[in-house]
């Protein structure tokens, strides 16, 4: 039977693009199963105003359509008119029975006649239904066809996947030199069963409950640039969440944070501040240390008779941009050991008597 796609949308036969668009639009809206519920009526409701908007919407496949459903109309017609026929016939012969002047060739005639017309309209009426049958088909036939590598245009719309923001702490020293560190990311991809679109068979994606994407975990190796500064933003581009339809990913953004409270460096300007302990006999007499630095390890001579808080600098082992490159600071810190040997004290005692100063008595003049 015809399916009357005019009817389907609520618009007349001779309704505008923008009438057919503006009356798909709203049902749509009504009859979609996100709104109106996942029923089998539901479903086959949106299906059929989908399948008129995708005829009615194409100018070649309307053409096509309003063409059939002329022949369909004009088959009504001819019906009725070959019905009109065999009725006039029938009260003709009855009225020429009737007559009694009328011979009996006439009568064999006028039943010739009455035959031949129930023949013929028994005929009409059969390749009628069968033109219009074989038609009809042929254009739903058509019409599948042409759909099936498109889809339904609004469910097949291009999502672009949401840019992901994350936060990594590094050291001051990984700041410096740079580093290589494995992130966990959840993101989100389309649904492998649904493939985006939410629905498969007709109803609701149990896989993904009708949301169209799921959530994974997924681990990235990420370089983080040398010298790189607190705050700073990194993106790594396409491994954001994942468009559906063929709508590209979003970026990942990294947030840079310098834990500078835990390190053993700290910065003023492009400088690199930091403090290392000596030993007294270090102080006293003086010593070559090893000093860790961003290019590497190097050596630092402290001068004898160095003081507790004393500074020390290193050209040009500092941070470097534009062309100009910082020091390092080291700040000296005499320490005393809280584990020392009875040897070591022994050798205190006989410092303590051989000191005959008073390195306090000039704060009380």
């Amino acid at each position: 039977m015809e399916k009357n796609y005019y009817e389907i949308l609520g618009i007349k036969p001779d309704a505008t693009d923008d009438e057919i668009k503006s009356a798909f639009r709203k049902l749509a809206r009504k009859w979609h199963p996100d709104v109106a519920g996942n029923s089998q009526e539901v479903v086959s409701k949106f299906k059929e105003i989908n399948e008129a908007y995708e005829i009615l919407s194409n100018p070649e496949k309307r053409k096509k359509y309003d063409t059939i459903r002329g022949i369909f109309n004009q088959t009504k017609a001819q019906k009725n008119n070959t019905e009109k026929e065999t009725k006039t016939a029938n009260n003709k012969t009855e009225t020429n029975n009737n007559n009694n002047t009328t011979t009996k060739k006439a009568e064999s005639k006028e039943n010739n006649t009455k035959s031949k017309t129930n023949t013929n309209t028994k005929t009409n009426q059969q390749n009628n239904k069968n033109a219009f049958q074989d038609a009809w088909e042929s254009f739903l036939k058509k019409t599948k066809e042409s759909d099936k590598p498109k889809q339904t245009k609004y469910s097949a719309k291009k999502i672009d996947g949401k840019d992901i923001t994350s936060e990594i702490t590094i050291t001051v020293l990984e700041a410096l030199q740079g580093t290589t560190r494995s992130v966990n990311i959840l993101h989100t991809e389309p649904c492998p069963k649904c493939h985006g679109r939410k629905f498969v068979n007709g109803g609701i994606c149990a896989y993904c409950k009708g949301a169209g994407e799921i959530s994974v975990h997924k681990k990235l190796s990420v370089r983080i640039p040398e010298k790189v500064k607190h705050g700073a933003k990194i993106r790594i581009s396409g491994e954001g969440n994942q468009g559906l339809n063929g709508g590209k990913n979003g970026d990942l953004y990294l947030i840079i944070k310098v834990d500078t409270e835990n390190s053993k460096y700290q910065y003023d300007g492009l400088n690199i501040l930091q403090t290392i302990p000596i030993e007294p006999y270090e102080a006293v007499l003086g010593c070559t240390i090893d000093v860790k630095t961003p290019e590497g390890i190097v050596q630092m001579k402290i001068m004898p008779n160095t003081m507790n808080g004393q500074k020390y600098r290193l050209a040009k082992e500092g941070l470097e941009k534009d062309g100009k490159k910082g020091d390092m600071i080291v700040t000296i810190s005499i320490e005393i050991p809280k584990d020392l040997t009875a040897e070591e004290r022994i050798l205190y005692e006989k410092l303590k008597l051989a000191s005959n100063r008073n390195i306090r008595e000039k704060i009380y003049e």
